[in-house]
């Protein structure tokens, strides 16, 4: 069985930097295509970044563009979100996800239905 567990999350000012983990363990394969997702109260599930299986193309929502990067290492089975420049509308829970289906190598997948691995999410908040 497969868990994601994710850290890094905390408090920090408005313009500072988080960086968020998300580990892979049990049966595990570096050819999952992952992404980060986050969830504000009272709205939907939102597609941060995705990245694929071998970490060679990414997605990232026009909303964190240029600010957070989606990156992996597959050799040590972990996924990483670096954020910077937060601002208070970042603040939020975020979550790691994982596609155990098959997946191109260059393939990332932006909607929340295609992934069927979730880890419990870890904590960002960002003070103004």
């Amino acid at each position: 069985q497969v868990q994601l567990v994710e850290s890094g999350g905390g408090l920090v000012q408005a313009g500072g930097s988080l960086r968020l983990s998300c580990a892979v363990s049990g049966r595990t394969s570096s050819r999952y295509a992952m992404g980060w997702f986050r969830q504000a109260p009272g709205k939907e599930r939102e597609l941060v970044a995705a990245i694929s299986w071998s970490g060679g193309s990414t997605l990232a929502a026009d909303s964190v563009k240029g600010r957070f990067t989606i990156y992996r290492d597959n050799n040590k089975n972990m996924m990483y979100l670096e954020m910077n420049s937060l601002k208070p509308e970042d603040t939020t829970v975020y979550s790691c996800a994982a596609r155990s289906l098959p997946s191109p190598s260059g393939a990332y997948y932006p909607h929340l239905a295609e992934y069927d691995l979730w880890g419990q999410g870890t904590q960002a908040t960002v003070s103004s």
